[in-house]
């Protein structure tokens, strides 16, 4: 495996610019937590030990809702829409289904045959009843174990016993209703790992699998090293699409598993509605990670100029705390006395497993051996070219697209975002 860590650790383009590039790791690696830049916006996980991964969700510390006053009718996810009886129900604040599939142009129905698993670690003992409350309120069918579209295993597969619970509640609710957001339909399966390190997690995808599921999200990493290597088997399963969040640390040092050349790695935009004939506008989330591997070789599909290693991001989606999803959690031990209840959520730990759930809706799985389709020309028609905005806020990169959001391919957004499902 080539090591390219004078170009890649701090990107090649700085060298392109004639900045001279170094090996420290900066502060914003992608497995230690940071001070988030906006002060109401909150780490869900904080810094890992080592040898451990964090998960990537952000939650807003200004908007929490314990009680919703109405149900919203259908897939609607705006405030003020007409229930069954024509009264009308506050929606949650945050973007609900309907909204994200109006910004994706993405289809209600789909994805009936395909089971999405989602892999976090520690257990969430409210995940199924919150999953509930988070379908019920926006009119989405019922995914329970009873009915055999929600299942809850351990990492070796077993219902039983579970893991304790690591602090990782939110992350878990906000895979689940992510997933339930783009794809109703679909199937879901929830492995929790024993515990945060990379075997752990990495047996869970194995699991996963396993157990038949055709998507795989995951919403957590840890900073590439010379291991990194050694660990891309877990996530290498030819006939399942695995799918892994780029990181809430900006531009630096990308973090595995993303950037192992069989995941399709997922940045984040800020996605706020517009007058233009789409209706939302897009650009680059400041904190969506993106960086030029020194660890793992440059996949022959990927082509961009500047970084001689593999290049995160592939695809992106919302990842904006403050544009970010209304998610429903009651398990969060680890939040220092935020209350309970609806919440907005973002980080790549939303954009992962929603990309996971278009991929399901789109019902193509075994395509995705890697990234390699959302670069092919045919592809990029179904793509929202994403254009403007930067995560190098914490290092920058000298204008180039390793962390600017630029016509084509970029750092932040990658080939940019779901315009239907021509793409997948």
């Amino acid at each position: 495996m080539a090591n390219h860590r004078v170009l890649g650790v701090l990107g090649a383009a700085a060298l392109a610019i004639g900045t001279i590039a170094t090996a420290v790791a900066p502060a914003n690696a992608a497995g230690a937590a940071h001070p988030a830049a906006a002060s109401n916006v909150k780490n869900v996980c904080g810094a890992a030990k080592p040898g451990f991964d964090r998960c990537f969700a952000q939650i807003r510390t200004d908007v929490h809702e314990p009680a919703h006053i109405g149900r919203v009718s259908g897939t609607a996810g705006t405030a003020g829409t007409t229930g069954a009886k024509g009264a009308a129900a506050a929606a949650p604040a945050g973007f609900g289904p309907a909204d994200l599939h109006s910004a994706y142009n993405l289809p209600t129905t789909g994805g009936a045959n395909q089971t999405v698993a989602i892999v976090d670690a520690g257990d969430d003992p409210t995940a199924e009843a919150d999953l509930a409350v988070y379908r019920s309120t926006y009119g989405l069918p019922a995914c329970t174990t009873a009915n055999g579209c929600f299942t809850k295993v351990n990492e070796r597969g077993a219902a039983t016993p579970l893991p304790a619970d690591v602090g990782w509640g939110v992350e878990e609710a906000l895979d689940l209703d992510m997933v339930s957001a783009a794809c109703p339909q679909c199937k879901i399966l929830l492995v929790e790992a024993d515990q945060p390190t990379g075997t752990d997690l990495g047996l869970s995808v194995n699991t996963a699998v396993k157990l038949g599921a055709t998507e795989v999200s995951n919403s957590y990493g840890a900073t590439e090293s010379s291991l990194t290597p050694g660990n891309a088997a877990y996530y290498t399963h030819p006939g399942v699409a695995i799918v892994a969040s780029s990181g809430d640390s900006g531009y630096g040092i990308p973090a595995e598993p993303a950037v192992f050349s069989s995941v399709i790695s997922v940045g984040g935009t800020s996605l706020t509605k517009a007058t233009n004939s789409r209706g939302w506008s897009e650009t680059a989330w400041f904190g969506a990670s993106s960086g030029c591997s020194a660890w793992v070789d440059k996949p022959t599909w990927q082509t961009d100029p500047n970084c001689p290693g593999r290049m995160v991001a592939d695809v992106s989606a919302d990842a904006d705390p403050n544009t970010g999803p209304a998610i429903y959690v009651t398990d969060t031990p680890d939040l220092q006395g935020l209350p309970s209840g609806w919440s907005i959520v973002g980080g790549t730990s939303a954009s992962s497993p929603f990309i996971a759930g278009v991929i399901a809706l789109a019902g193509n799985p075994a395509k995705y051996a890697d990234a390699s389709p959302f670069y092919a020309p045919s592809a990029q028609a179904g793509l929202n070219d994403v254009v403007g905005g930067s995560n190098g806020i914490f290092q920058d990169c000298g204008g180039d697209y390793q962390c600017n959001a630029v016509v084509g391919y970029d750092g932040p957004t990658g080939l940019g975002t779901p315009n239907g499902l021509s793409a997948f």
